[in-house]
């Protein structure tokens, strides 16, 4: 089982026993947001953990959705996820309850996920693509040193509109510049 641990959090494997947590965090009118009803629904939710759990099972894995828990009480607060693409680049995302929004526990997640993502796996570029309206997932990406590098415009249809979305990116380079700071 992969564990990164940082200074407040414990970001792991997926567990079945997870479904609960994940299904009430996908679950919440405010992270729904960003997503269409169906990647939100309670069947869709526990039919994702139970893909998790066998990612994390892979022998030549290439997709790391880790849940993110306080170190403190072992609480699900939310996900992290890393997914190794061709060629060394590999796209990321974050999300977090909503009870545990601005404590920086996403920035404090996904910093440590970036790390292992360049130094275990030798990632040479990270990105997140995310709707144009979604200006928290936004600012989180510039917090952690990501540039935007496009924004495609009404590329997506989902609750009845067309959205933008927008695609946040660093090297590996960049990271270490940042890091060394």
């Amino acid at each position: 089982m992969l564990i990164i641990e940082t200074k407040r959090l414990l970001l792991r494997d997926f567990e079945r026993g997870d479904v609960a947590a994940y299904c009430t965090l996908t679950g919440d009118s405010k992270y729904q947001r960003f997503y269409s009803e169906e990647d939100c629904s309670v069947e869709k939710s526990r039919s994702l953990v139970e893909h998790f759990v066998l990612q994390s099972e892979e022998l030549n894995r290439s997709k790391y959705q880790l849940a993110i828990c306080l170190k403190s009480t072992g609480e699900f607060i939310g996900t992290v996820g890393l997914r190794v693409e061709l060629n060394k680049q590999a796209s990321v995302g974050c999300g977090v309850g909503r009870e545990f929004q601005s404590a920086g526990y996403a920035e404090e997640a996904m910093s440590a996920l970036l790390t292992y993502g360049f130094d275990a796996l030798d990632i040479h570029r990270v990105y997140a693509e995310t709707i144009s309206d979604n200006i928290p997932a936004i600012r989180l990406c510039k917090a952690l040193g990501m540039r935007e590098e496009a924004k495609f415009i009404e590329n997506r249809f989902f609750k009845g509109k067309w959205w933008s979305t927008v695609i946040m990116a660093m090297l590996k380079t960049e990271w270490c510049r940042r890091s060394s700071h």
